[in-house]
């Protein structure tokens, strides 16, 4: 009798965070069709005020970052519309409308920095880690361990020696790309929690030599540069630009990818 009545509140239970979840999402929904159509009115404020409610709720899709890179980039806001457009695409690396409207934006900085030159191997790991986010690097890395332990069951298994012997070579190729999936998703991992870029928010940001509103200007930036961000110092970042470039600036000034 007692089992009864737990099952039957875990049931009501499960019902109730189903529907609680099911409401929420709906909420979503709603709030992201509101913005879309403030934005095809041309209302963009009042877009980006529903956009961010969503991320107020702690929700965050390619679909939100691109929308809101729009808004922004229709008002005239070109280093808050790289930045969300970039968002975007740390989620979808392969997105075209993004990278395409990321192009466009980007053809309209005033700075056009020429980025140091590097070998051909790391451009070329560089571009197979951009392939997929650390989501997807993930998703395979699973699929590749769940199909060669699946194989390494029918080769324990088998019956016959071919199938021993088909078992045992795709089992071992999986294996194989299983454990090179596993790597790239560490360094990918590890790349995308220890290694921060930002964009400039501000029309013209003078780059200090320390962390000092007093030292002495190292060199000037302007709204929409990308660079990658090596250190934090309270209110401060210390930057390195494509070029190699080194210098501190208030982090106020900047917006992280």
């Amino acid at each position: 009798m007692k089992l009864r009545i737990v099952k039957n509140l875990m049931l009501v239970l499960a019902f109730i965070l189903g529907t609680n979840l099911t409401l929420h999402a709906f909420q979503l929904e709603n709030t992201m069709e509101k913005g879309n159509e403030y934005y095809r009115n041309g209302k963009y404020e009042q877009a980006l005020s529903e956009y961010s409610k969503i991320l107020n709720e702690g929700f965050e899709s390619a679909a939100l970052y691109y929308n809101m890179g729009n808004a922004y980039y229709k008002l005239g806001k070109l280093g808050y519309a790289i930045l969300y457009y970039e968002r975007a695409l740390k989620l979808a690396p392969d997105d075209e409308d993004i990278n395409y409207n990321l192009k466009i934006a980007n053809a309209r900085k005033q700075d056009k920095i020429q980025e140091v030159p590097q070998i051909f191997l790391v451009v070329w790991w560089n571009s197979l880690l951009a392939m997929l986010t650390v989501k997807g690097w993930a998703f395979v890395t699973a699929l590749f361990f769940v199909l060669s332990v699946l194989l390494i069951a029918l080769y324990l298994f088998a019956s016959t020696n071919s199938t021993r012997r088909f078992s045992f070579i795709f089992g071992s190729i999986l294996l194989g790309l299983f454990l090179l999936n596993a790597f790239i998703l560490f360094v990918k991992y590890d790349k995308e929690t220890k290694t921060k870029f930002a964009v400039a928010l501000q029309n013209t940001i003078t780059v200090k030599q320390s962390p000092d509103e007093n030292a002495v200007d190292a060199f000037v930036i302007h709204e929409g540069l990308k660079f990658k961000v090596l250190d934090k110092l309270g209110r401060w970042y210390k930057i390195k630009l494509p070029d190699g470039k080194v210098g501190w600036l208030h982090k106020k000034s900047v917006g992280i990818i």
